[in-house]
């Protein structure tokens, strides 16, 4: 009888251990079942949500990229806007108010009320043949707008005369130049109805602006 008690309680034991063993086997096999899926699910997780952040950054940045645009394009409307002068009757004259080129003549601009007629004033005569309505010239010139002293225009800065037909200018250019000589200095006053009138020209020369012009008389070149 006490052999068999032994083999009975052996047996129970070996029963035990198998049990405990197939739990353990159980476990395992649930552990990694579950690292399985959770890994993939977990790196899926993280995907998506980069892509969520990615998208909402995106749109950020269109969202503001488009609101630069919109405000630029604001600026520029309202610089052009700005930028357009008021029309410069009934302002008086200035003195200029910048330097002038190198190697430019002096301007001497009428302070107060403008002229309101063609103005011609010979600083330095010429020599040969005079200019008539029909020649082309060639000369150097700086141009001021008179109510605000500013120099619109200047070959001196560009460091290249100009020709032109007389018949290819404003009036008070046509009027004016007439009768200089080659290596003659004039200065113009013109007033708006010889010059741009009450459209002016671009942003530089308001509407009913008087100009002051002081042209170097390179040549002449008859037709």
């Amino acid at each position: 009888m006490g052999t068999d008690k032994r083999e009975r309680k052996k047996a129970g034991h070996r029963a035990r251990l198998n049990a405990e063993r197939a739990a353990q086997a159980r476990y395992e096999r649930r552990r990694r079942l579950t690292i399985t899926i959770a890994v993939p699910l977990a790196v899926l997780l993280v995907i998506g949500l980069v892509a969520v952040l990615s998208k909402g950054s995106g749109t950020a940045t269109d969202s503001a990229s488009s609101s630069t645009s919109a405000t630029s394009s604001t600026v520029s409307t309202s610089t052009t806007v700005a930028a357009k002068p008021a029309s410069a009757a009934g302002k008086p004259c200035v003195a200029l108010s910048e330097p002038a080129p190198d190697n430019a003549p002096t301007v001497d601009i009428p302070l107060g009320p403008p002229p309101t007629t063609l103005q011609i004033t010979d600083i330095r005569t010429g020599t040969g043949p005079a200019v008539t309505a029909s020649d082309s010239v060639t000369v150097d010139y700086i141009g001021v707008a008179c109510s605000t002293g500013a120099i619109f225009d200047s070959s001196y800065l560009r460091g290249q005369p100009a020709t032109f037909g007389l018949n290819q200018v404003i009036p008070g250019w046509t009027e004016g130049l007439q009768g200089m000589q080659a290596g003659g200095v004039r200065e113009l006053v013109i007033p708006p109805d010889k010059g741009y009138g009450s459209t002016g020209q671009g942003v530089k020369i308001a509407p009913d602006e008087t100009l002051i012009f002081v042209v170097e008389l390179r040549s002449i070149s008859s037709k």
